[in-house]
């Protein structure tokens, strides 16, 4: 019997691909506006190339930009930059069905855990951001975990749960970190079909275009 429902988090309880992309336009926007030489198309490029190198969660991405761009006295730029990803932060919403699903899954007795890669501190602030916070038993975060999810990650998580694999479910979108260690730990798992990720083929035991369906194929389970 399912009792605790893990889900992850961008992608999955809000649009984070469509959010990166919005914030990543909004900081070379603003760099260029403090006078930042290279153009637009020019600068994207090179930012992308820098996100794909050194990952997502690499802090110094806008610093880097610079350096690469041969800038003598990036911090005005930086700082543009940062302050115009963080101003986009505010208008972040979760998908339309995430807060009455959650409310729902709450009332049916299951027990909520975010399980995500990254760093704790980003990944709490996104689901305060978000509202959803309190709606949650806990987090899960690959940085507190001391590995990113990968079998020994999802069988961390059993034993601080205390849980069986049979007991839990995790909820993702992505297929290489969601769905295949979360089911070689034992757990079952419900594939999220949203952002960068969804043509990838699945081997999740269900399938998902949008949370508003969660709980029917969770009692299907």
């Amino acid at each position: 019997m399912v009792k605790y429902v893990l889900f992850d988090i961008d992608d999955t309880l809000f649009p984070s691909t469509e959010f990166s992309t919005l914030a990543r336009r909004n900081a070379i926007n603003a760099m260029i506006t403090m006078g930042m030489p290279g153009g637009y198309d020019a600068l994207e490029a090179r930012l992308s190339r820098i996100i794909r190198a050194k990952g997502s969660n690499y802090g110094r991405h806008f610093d880097d930009l610079c350096r690469q761009t041969g800038i003598k006295e990036p911090a005005r730029y930086t700082a543009a930059a940062v302050a115009a990803y963080h101003d986009t932060k505010t208008a972040i919403q979760p998908f339309p069905e995430v807060p009455l699903t959650l409310l729902e899954l709450k009332a049916a007795g299951y027990k909520l855990y975010a399980a995500t890669n990254g760093n704790a501190v980003k990944q709490w602030d996104k689901l305060i951001r978000l509202r959803i916070a309190l709606y949650f038993n806990g987090v899960f975060v690959s940085e507190e975990m001391g590995t990113e999810k990968s079998v020994a990650f999802y069988r961390k998580v059993l034993k601080r749960l205390g849980a069986k694999p049979g007991e839990c479910v995790m909820v993702g979108d992505r297929e290489d970190a969601d769905i295949i260690p979360a089911k070689k730990a034992g757990m079952a798992t419900v594939r999220m079909l949203a952002g960068k990720y969804s043509s990838v083929p699945t081997k999740a035991d269900r399938t998902i275009r949008h949370l508003g369906g969660l709980i029917r194929r969770l009692q299907r389970l």
